[in-house]
């Protein structure tokens, strides 16, 4: 059964911007922090609301935010301000925060920029960090098709076909789809050229204890990763998911929720 959902407003002075936010669930509060492609209230993120209060910040351009909002976030620097008036507004003192792909990224600026606001973390696959010998894939230059084939290791499995089915009015499969490629510029605005922004110089800064997460056959961003983050990040833990691709939280749900859950309650 799917919780019920609501998505609060909240007028963010920094850049004159209004966040949407969604939220449901019980208990304390958790922030989920979204993909490049955009918010998506998929089962992982219903599973976290049987223990918590989830809260999901749409990224600005993204979701239920104005598009054209993020015209007025100009940096990297911005964004992180943002998420701190969120926060403020919302009354999030020291929270867990569990961040996927771009998220990830965000929930590490964060958490290096704020670290007394962040208790536990939890990274899916996160960009943020560059090698020379294991480039991040470019995903905002892909078609659609590649972009798929680059996510997912096993695009015939049930849970990957029912995360990429398609709405059957063609004028919706319009919309979806130019969502998604406005989101990937939206995000993309703070990743672009290289998805490496000097995180590495301000992750000594994160005191959460934090847990890392790959899929071992990431075509997007290598599970080579996993170790640079765990290096920079003191009190941290690496968990590789075999045959799996970007996505774990689709493709592995029924590993990572249980491993998730344990992490947090620890």
């Amino acid at each position: 059964m799917g919780t019920t959902a609501i998505v609060k407003t909240i007028p963010v002075r920094h850049c004159n911007f209004e966040a949407k936010v969604k939220t449901a669930g019980s208990g304390p509060p958790l922030v989920y922090l979204h993909a490049a492609g955009g918010p998506i209230w998929d089962p992982f993120v219903e599973g976290l609301c049987e223990h918590y209060t989830v809260y999901a910040p749409h990224h600005p351009g993204t979701g239920e935010t104005a598009r054209e909002s993020i015209h007025s976030v100009g940096s990297l620097w911005d964004l992180v301000l943002i998420y701190e008036e969120i926060f403020d507004a919302l009354n999030l003192k020291s929270v867990p925060v569990i961040g996927t792909s771009f998220g990830g990224m965000m929930a590490c600026e964060f958490a290096a920029h704020r670290p007394e606001r962040v208790s536990k973390m939890v990274v899916l696959d996160p960009i943020g960090l560059w090698r020379d010998d294991a480039p991040v894939a470019p995903y905002m230059l892909m078609p659609p098709e590649r972009l798929v084939a680059t996510l997912y290791k096993h695009l015939d499995s049930p849970p990957v076909r029912a995360a990429l089915q398609m709405p059957s009015d063609p004028k919706d499969v319009a919309v979806v789809t130019a969502d998604l490629v406005w989101a990937l510029g939206a995000t993309g605005k703070f990743v672009w050229p290289i998805p490496d922004k000097g995180l590495n110089k301000r992750m000594h800064r994160i005191k959460a204890p934090t847990l890392i997460v790959w899929g071992e056959d990431d075509a997007l961003v290598s599970s080579i990763y996993a170790k640079e983050f765990a290096a920079r990040i003191a009190n941290s833990q690496i968990e590789i998911i075999k045959d799996c691709g970007h996505v774990p939280q689709v493709e592995r749900l029924e590993i990572l929720k249980p491993m998730v859950e344990k992490f947090l309650s620890a």
